[in-house]
C-alpha cells in the first residue's frame, strides 16, 4: 500500500497524538515533515519519536516551507485556533488537500474566505471533526435516516470538559487557550457537538441554521481555581477573566428545528457532550436513554423501576450500529477510535478522489458560532448566521456515497 506522505502543522497536545502516537500505527501514512513556531515543542516531538523508535521527520518552524515541500502530498493542521482557517487557505492555494483540526473562529469573514479559497481552488478539505463518527452519532444518524425517530424537531448538544489545569497553566504549556479565556466571551469550542447534530439535520443538505442567541454567565471558576492551585496565578488572579463559566446558545434553523449548545470548562465536572435527539417517535439522551415509541409496546421503555429510569440505549448495539463501528478493524486510534475512522476518511477520500464527509461548508457553518456567539453576549441581541452555500443547500449535489459519507437522506 502506497503511503500518504503528510506534512504536519502544529505540535501542540492535539499534534502529539497524532504524530507520535497514531500515524505510528498505520501502515498507510508517513510524516515526512513536522512543524511548530516553537522550537521547543519540536525538540520535544524529536524526543517522544526516539523513544518510540520512530524515524524523525524533517522540521520547520516556517509552514510556508511545509506547502512548498514538493514531497509533502497533504497537509494536516493542528496550530492554534487563530491559525487554523489562515494556513488552510494557504494549504488549498498550494493545492494540497487539506485536513484541518477542530476551533472556532474569530471572525465571519474568516469563514467565508476560507469557503471561497476551496471554491476557487477545487482542493480537497476536510475538517477532522472526530465526533461525528462517534458510535453513538453515527448510530442516531443511522435512524433518523431509516425513519426511525419521526421528525426530528430539537437537538442538543455541549462541550462541558473541566480544563482549568490546561488553561491556567497556559503560558507553562504553551497553549492558546488562555489567552482566549483572557480576552473573549464566547463558544469558542461548538464543533464536537455541533456537527453530529449538523449532520443529523440536514444543515447545508436541505436545511441551514438561521440565526443564534447566547448568553454567558459571570467568570468565577479559573480565577477560583488559579487562587487555590496557584496556577497561573500571575496571568488570572487581579486580571479580568473574560470568558463565561456557562455559556448557552440557542439555534434556530430553516425549518423550525433548534438547538441548544452549552460551553463549561472553567468548572468542576465530568465530560459531556450532552448530546440529545428529540423527535416525534423517539428521543436520545447521552447517559444512555433511547426511547423508542411506536405501536409495538416492547419499544415503551420510559418507565421507572427501582434503579432508576431504565434505559434502552444499548440494546440497540451490534446489528444496529452504523457499518464504521460493526467492523472493529476500523477502530483504532485515540478518542475510543474516533482518531482512526476520521484519518481513514481523510486518507481513503484523497486516494481514491471521493467526496469530503465534512467538507468547508460543514467548517464554516460551525466555526462562525464563535464568532456569532461573542457578538450575541456583547449585544444582547439574536444574530443570523450566513448562508455559506449561497443557496445551495437547497438542492446540493453530491458524489457517489462511499463507506464514510455521512449525511442526512432527504
Amino acid at each position: 500500500m502506497a503511503k500518504l506522505k503528510l506534512g504536519f502543522i502544529g505540535l501542540g497536545l492535539r499534534g502529539e497524538g497524532w504524530v507520535a502516537h497514531h500515524f505510528p500505527e498505520r501502515d498507510d501514512v508517513e510524516v515526512v515533515m513536522m512543524c511548530d513556531i516553537d522550537p521547543k515543542k519540536i525538540e520535544k516531538m524529536e524526543r517522544v519519536l526516539t523513544s518510540k523508535n520512530q524515524p524523525i521527520p524533517r522540521t520547520t518552524t516556517d509552514y510556508r516551507e511545509v506547502l512548498a515541500d514538493p514531497e509533502v502530498e497533504a497537509v494536516m493542521i493542528a496550530s492554534a485556533w487563530e491559525s487554523h482557517a489562515s494556513i488552510a487557505i494557504a494549504s488549498m492555494k498550494a493545492g494540497k488537500p487539506t485536513a484541518m483540526e477542530v476551533g472556532g473562529a474569530y471572525s465571519v469573514d474568516e469563514c467565508f474566505r476560507l469557503v471561497h479559497t476551496q471554491e476557487e481552488t477545487g482542493t480537497f478539505f476536510m475538517m477532522m471533526e472526530n465526533c461525528c463518527y462517534g458510535r453513538r452519532e453515527l448510530m442516531l444518524l443511522d435512524m433518523v435516516n431509516k425513519g426511525l425517530f419521526g421528525e426530528v424537531v430539537h437537538c442538543e448538544g455541549g462541550y462541558r470538559h473541566d480544563l482549568r489545569n490546561e488553561i491556567s497553566r497556559g503560558k507553562e504549556l504553551g497553549h492558546y487557550r488562555l489567552r482566549n479565556y483572557l480576552n473573549r466571551n464566547c463558544d469558542n469550542y461548538p464543533t464536537h457537538e455541533l456537527l453530529p447534530i449538523c449532520k443529523i439535520l440536514g444543515v447545508n443538505d436541505g436545511n441551514r441554521m438561521v440565526s443564534l442567541v447566547s448568553v454567558a454567565s459571570c467568570a468565577k471558576g479559573l480565577r477560583a481555581y488559579s487562587e487555590e492551585t496557584g496556577h497561573g496565578k500571575e496571568d488570572i488572579v487581579g486580571h479580568d477573566v473574560m470568558q463565561g463559566d456557562v455559556v448557552t446558545t440557542i439555534i434556530k434553523c430553516a425549518h423550525g428545528e433548534t438547538i441548544t449548545l452549552n460551553l463549561e470548562t472553567t468548572l468542576p465536572r465530568c465530560y459531556s457532550r450532552d448530546f440529545a435527539v428529540h423527535g416525534t417517535k423517539a428521543y436520545y439522551t447521552e447517559n444512555g436513554d433511547l426511547f423508542y415509541f411506536d405501536n409495538n409496546p416492547e419499544h415503551h421503555k420510559c418507565e421507572w423501576s427501582s434503579k432508576g429510569l431504565l434505559r434502552n440505549a444499548e440494546q440497540y448495539n451490534g446489528e444496529s450500529d452504523h457499518p464504521l463501528w460493526q467492523d472493529p478493524a476500523n477502530i483504532s486510534g485515540g478518542h475510543g477510535g474516533l482518531d482512526g475512522l476520521v484519518f481513514s476518511a481523510f486518507l481513503n477520500c484523497v486516494k481514491n478522489g471521493w467526496e469530503s464527509p465534512i467538507d468547508v461548508y460543514d467548517a464554516a457553518s460551525v466555526m462562525c458560532i464563535s464568532a456569532l456567539s461573542e457578538e450575541s453576549i456583547a449585544t444582547g441581541h439574536a444574530v443570523g448566521i450566513p448562508d455559506f452555500t449561497n443557496g445551495e443547500w437547497l438542492k446540493r449535489v453530491h458524489g457517489e456515497d462511499h463507506k464514510y459519507t455521512i449525511r442526512r437522506k432527504r
